[in-house]
């Protein structure tokens, strides 16, 4: 598979551009700087995301969902934890174990 996210990706599965092996994989949103989880859908070249607007729900179930605009930045997370994991790994374990220790 290739490093780069799609330039444009949805959940909905009644969507063109949903593709079930890419989400498996895991795909990150970085908009506006900030990284974000509640993204239905993301357009790089048109500069868009697409979240899910309250609890609201459509006429077919589905959640209604508003367009906001600005720098999107999508990103495989599966890459990133590999880069952490490698960057990262000999703090992250000493943390746990302290945390650990202090609950028991």
């Amino acid at each position: 598979m290739a490093d780069t996210p799609p330039d444009r990706l949805s959940l909905n599965p009644r969507s063109p551009f949903f593709d079930g092996e890419l989400l498996r994989r895991g795909v990150g949103i970085r908009f506006k700087g900030k990284e974000r989880t509640d993204v239905e859908e993301y357009s790089v070249s048109e500069g868009w995301i697409r979240v899910a607007a309250g609890r609201s729900l459509d006429r077919y179930g589905q959640p209604m969902t508003i367009r906001l605009k600005g720098e999107v930045d999508p990103f495989f997370q599966d890459a990133r934890a590999a880069e952490g994991e490698a960057g990262e790994g000999g703090e992250a374990g000493e943390g746990e174990q302290a945390d650990k220790g202090g609950e028991a």
